[in-house]
């Protein structure tokens, strides 16, 4: 598929069953009362991203509670490791640069501003390639049903990657932060209303953008299932 048939499959997507958006939706609304509903959400986003690349067209039940927290905890986990080595080189990074100014004395803040800067920003182009590598980790996951192990193959990631095109890919992954900043532009208009405005947006607007990805994510690595023949 071509990445204009992918969104336009994926806005429609979520539509399809208005109830389930909005049980998602009210799952990511506890979620900020206690912390465990939050998994069921990345849980029920990975149910969409194996039933997708399965080849299913319908929004998955909400049902095996047990399974979906166990996947959206996994989700969490994948997402952890694939950020850490970024998070640690910007905590080095800032630890460096504030131990090099201490031990020479150097008054120039400029220097330190310059030390931190370079640091952060290898920590911010690692985060980028990582996060690359983090969402087709997890799609492989789902690949192999919920296998916690598939997100670490990193050959087999990098050339799941290659056989989408990093071209087509990284073309998708700009498309998905533009329509992450349109939801945050609505949802950001949404809450001039008092109280309303902002459940509106926690109960349709997010859960939405959450299947919408979800999808997307689905239908982009499904061509490298069809590739290898699975």
């Amino acid at each position: 598929m071509e990445i204009g048939e992918i969104i336009s499959d994926s806005i429609r997507f979520p539509s399809r069953d208005w109830t389930k958006i909005l049980i998602l939706g009210i799952l990511f609304l506890t979620s900020f009362i206690i912390i465990i509903p939050i998994f069921l959400v990345m849980g029920y986003c990975f149910r969409i991203l194996k039933s997708s690349i399965a080849g299913f067209s319908e929004l998955p039940d909400f049902d095996m509670l047990g399974e979906m927290f166990v996947d959206g905890l996994n989700v969490f986990i994948v997402t952890l490791v694939y950020f850490l080595i970024p998070i640690v080189v910007i905590i080095i990074g800032g630890w460096t640069s504030i131990a090099s100014v201490s031990i020479t004395g150097m008054a120039d803040p400029t220097i330190f501003i310059a030390l931190l800067g370079g640091i952060s920003l290898i920590g911010v182009v690692l985060a980028i390639v990582f996060g690359l590598m983090a969402i087709i980790a997890i799609a492989n996951m789902a690949l192999y049903d919920s296998e916690l192990g598939a997100a670490f193959r990193f050959g087999e990631i990098l050339e799941q990657i290659a056989m989408i095109g990093w071209g087509k890919y990284l073309v998708w992954y700009i498309v998905m932060i533009v329509i992450g900043v349109i939801g945050g532009v609505v949802t950001s208009f949404l809450s001039q209303i008092p109280l309303i405005g902002m459940i509106i947006a926690i109960l349709l607007i997010y859960p939405y953008l959450y299947i919408f990805y979800a999808r997307s994510l689905a239908l982009i690595f499904k061509s490298t299932v069809e590739m290898n023949g699975d």
